[in-house]
């Protein structure tokens, strides 16, 4: 039987494989869309942090988004299954009584761990004339296993007071639909975010005709993994690169040591 200290267990944990979703989804084809992100999910490893694109599963579909939920609705049982013993970030579209959201929602083992509504809205995209906007304050740094992650989504990522205010976030995820013309912005947000809040930023974006994909992995040092070519970009990242940095150039960004236990949620 082999015996592991906990100082090695430890070690082990400081790594993470994390993924990008990179995948093409069209209006109202919900059973196809999931298909397509359920298939990939399973590609991925137990204890892995997975994000996939912005409304991956139904795409905005405006014509009828009453149906959107209607499926948000029937499959959410399906991710909470697809997310044991692993992180999934997305975005859904949901209700807030009579009012039309665009969810994000973090799950794990099992649960909803996770959940804010976009609060900067693509005024390009007319979402400011079809969704109710999210509230500022829900936009914050949550726990889970002692990993501490964000949320931001989308357009979002130009905003660099809401970079502030998720200041301390070891991991941010951002599910995303990009537009093409745009693709050195998407980039280059991705990974200055990265360096000015010295943590791990994860983008998924679609890889529709008209979308930018570069999704990317970008560390806190600034190093950028991205693939074009694949639907799956992975990655092994060690999170003790978080705090050699923070300690390396000091810009008042919490430590570990300053934290409390981490708890799901």
């Amino acid at each position: 039987m082999l015996l592991t200290t906990p100082k090695e267990v430890l070690h082990l944990m400081t790594f993470k494989e994390v993924i990008a979703l990179q995948f093409s989804y069209k209006d109202f084809a919900f059973e196809e869309n999931f298909k397509k992100f359920s298939s990939l999910i399973k590609k991925t490893p137990l204890n892995s942090i997975a994000v996939a694109p912005e409304l991956c599963l139904s795409n905005f579909c405006y014509d009828d988004m009453q149906k959107a939920v209607n499926f948000t609705k029937i499959i959410t049982p399906k991710i909470k299954e697809l997310s044991q013993k692993r992180v999934l970030a997305l975005t859904m579209m949901e209700k807030e009584g009579e009012d039309f959201v665009n969810r994000a929602k973090v799950f794990y083992d099992g649960e909803v761990v996770f959940q804010r509504d976009k609060y900067e809205l693509f005024k390009f995209g007319n979402e400011d004339k079809y969704f109710k906007a999210g509230k500022k304050e829900d936009i914050k740094v949550f726990e889970i296993d002692g990993i501490r992650y964000a949320i931001i989504i989308c357009f979002e990522l130009r905003f660099v007071d809401i970079w502030k205010q998720i200041q301390g976030a070891d991991i941010i995820l951002v599910p995303s639909l990009w537009g093409k013309l745009r693709k050195k912005h998407l980039e280059i947000l991705g990974n200055a975010l990265s360096l000015a809040n010295q943590c791990f930023v994860i983008i998924a974006n679609s890889s529709n005709e008209d979308m930018a994909k570069s999704s990317l992995i970008s560390t806190p040092f600034g190093e950028m993994y991205k693939d074009d070519r694949k639907s799956l970009l992975k990655q092994k990242i060690d999170l003790k690169e978080i705090k050699k940095m923070r300690r390396y150039l000091d810009v008042g960004i919490k430590i570990e040591e300053d934290r409390g236990k981490g708890v799901k949620g």
